[in-house]
């Protein structure tokens, strides 16, 4: 991903320990802390499309996932937002 980038977070509605299905972000929160770290400016946008995470840079979407993959209370000192570079690729914390 190059330096600086503008990153839309794009995300999904899901339903979170049992409440109504909604646009949550408490799992995107660490997700969030390794872009800005990485000097990023992130932006948040909602999606219709139901359990989706997406992160797009320039226009393309560099990665996915399914936004319940997503651990609340991970360490994320250790990682850098070049984990992110490709939808091939799997999270790598």
């Amino acid at each position: 991903m190059p330096k600086n980038s503008v990153v839309i977070l794009r995300y999904g509605p899901y339903s979170a320990a049992g409440l109504s299905v909604e646009h949550h972000t408490f799992r995107l929160q660490g997700l969030q802390a390794v872009l800005t770290k990485d000097g990023h400016k992130v932006i948040l946008e909602k999606i219709e499309d139901w359990n989706v995470v997406e992160l797009m840079v320039n226009e393309d979407v560099v990665f996915h996932c399914n936004i319940k993959d997503l651990e609340f209370g991970e360490h994320f000192s250790n990682v850098s937002s070049q984990h992110f570079v490709s939808s091939e690729e799997s999270l790598n914390f």
